[in-house]
């Protein structure tokens, strides 16, 4: 069987385990007692059925290719055997493009061992499906016993979800040590060739580097000050229309505004997140950008065709609804008593905003904003088409600028060689932005915990 019918073999199975469980611990309720609901027991049931069969799937998935590839290499001739690694795995490989035509090949080595694949999948498939079932029905079996109706059917199920639980936090963890070890494995490649305080420090960024060394820009410049003040000012532009705008949208939605304009109101600007950004990018360039060009024209100012103050203002908008959706939600979750008792000292419903509601609910808006500025700073498309790739260190908001992000997914485009310093910049670009995001967190969480112990 293929993996998806598979899995809807399982599930099938599993839905029978758990009525059948249910119905005989139901049954068995009208002539003893049992030690939980006849629910628990189907989901008991349900889980004996399923657990190991999805176990064993995901050991089968994990294992065939490698299984596969073996009885491939072990059905080639003896002197194909002995070719080298890489030599080896392009046969291979021409072995498997030959599996997805059929098992038919012009070279009949290839077709002998492509015909070997598809037996051994064909054998490890049906050996898979045949145990998968077994253990399914194991747990309809294990259902219809009388040892069934003695377990503590409760415990039993909520040490599996809490064991599951625990799985999918492990994952979390795990993937992100992966993701940090990743980046930081291939940026010290990187600063093996670009030393740390050059990249950190310098204010030319130009990655490009020649084939030849007698060519210009043969060694490339790698001073990652540009990318971060462009990010820095673009994202500070950002913030400064979405902070604003955002918190006092969510102030009137949850404090003055009627039911009714609030049921209308927060839906449509909540649109704005969903719109793509290459939409807000085309907009940026199309709209915006030119608009402040010729209104700086207007006023004797030189702005450029893209400009760091067009993609901030569009940015802007964009995440408008991360700050004031969130913002509302903590709002509103702030207890009415605080509001009534405020209102009943004799304040007014403004100075109750302000003085109740806004240092309550302090700990949410941080960390909306927060949300908000991990948006703004790994924006890349806005500023593609509103910004441009120039990577200039200036603090005019008129000029053009680049960001980091920008910067990594340019490096990155395209077949690249991981070995050039020029491919393996984007990684300590990752690695920094990273830091970087994480000190941001590190500074909110600061915040949150001194404001929130005291309003405790």
């Amino acid at each position: 069987m293929q993996t998806t019918t598979l899995v809807i073999v399982i599930a099938g199975l599993s839905l029978i385990s758990y009525y059948t469980g249910r119905t005989r611990a139901q049954a068995y309720r009208l002539d003893g007692r049992l030690l939980a609901l006849p629910n628990q027991y189907g989901y008991l049931t349900a889980m004996w059925s399923a657990l190991p069969a999805i176990i064993l799937l995901l050991a089968w998935l994990a294992f065939e290719p490698g299984y596969l590839n073996d009885q491939v290499i072990a059905n080639l001739p003896a002197a194909a055997q002995q070719l080298p690694t890489e030599e080896l795995a392009l046969l291979v490989n021409n072995v498997l493009l030959a599996v997805g035509n059929g098992g038919l090949s012009p070279d009949p080595v290839i077709e002998d061992a492509a015909a070997a694949y598809l037996a051994a999948r064909e054998q490890s498939r049906m050996l898979v499906t045949g145990l998968i079932l077994l253990l399914c029905l194991s747990g309809i079996i294990f259902s219809l016993t009388r040892y069934l109706t003695r377990l503590h059917a409760r415990k039993r199920v909520e040490t599996v979800i809490r064991w599951f639980l625990m799985l999918c936090s492990g994952v979390a963890i795990v993937t992100t040590v992966g993701i940090v070890l990743s980046v930081l494995f291939e940026a010290i490649r990187f600063f093996e060739s670009v030393p740390i305080l050059d990249f950190m420090f310098g204010t030319t960024w130009s990655p490009q580097t020649a084939i030849r060394a007698d060519q210009v820009g043969s060694s490339g410049s790698f001073g990652a000050i540009p990318l971060f003040a462009g990010t820095m000012l673009i994202s500070l532009i950002a913030m400064t229309i979405a902070v604003p705008v955002g918190l006092l949208t969510a102030i009137y939605l949850a404090e003055y505004a009627s039911p009714r304009f609030r049921s209308a109101a927060k839906p449509t600007l909540e649109i704005l997140a969903g719109i793509p950004t290459v939409v807000y990018g085309f907009f940026a360039a199309l709209t915006v950008a030119p608009f402040i060009r010729d209104l700086g024209t207007s006023l004797g100012l030189s702005v450029a065709s893209e400009s760091a103050l067009a993609a901030g203002i569009v940015m802007g908008v964009m995440i408008i609804p991360f700050v004031s959706s969130l913002s509302d939600d903590v709002i509103t979750a702030v207890p009415q008593a605080m509001r009534d008792g405020s209102l009943a000292l004799g304040a007014t419903q403004s100075e109750t905003i302000k003085q109740v509601i806004i240092p309550a609910a302090l700990p949410g808006i941080v960390g909306g904003v927060l949300l908000a500025a991990s948006r703004a700073i790994g924006e890349t498309m806005i500023v593609v088409m509103a910004a441009g790739l120039a990577a200039r260190l200036t603090a005019n908001p008129l000029d053009a600028v680049t960001t980091v992000t920008v910067q990594i997914v340019t490096l990155l485009t395209g077949d690249q060689e991981f070995d050039s310093p020029k491919t393996l910049a984007a990684f300590a670009l990752g690695l920094m932005l990273f830091v970087s995001t994480l000190l941001l967190n590190v500074v909110a969480l600061h915040i949150v915990r001194k404001y929130r112990e005291q309003y405790e």
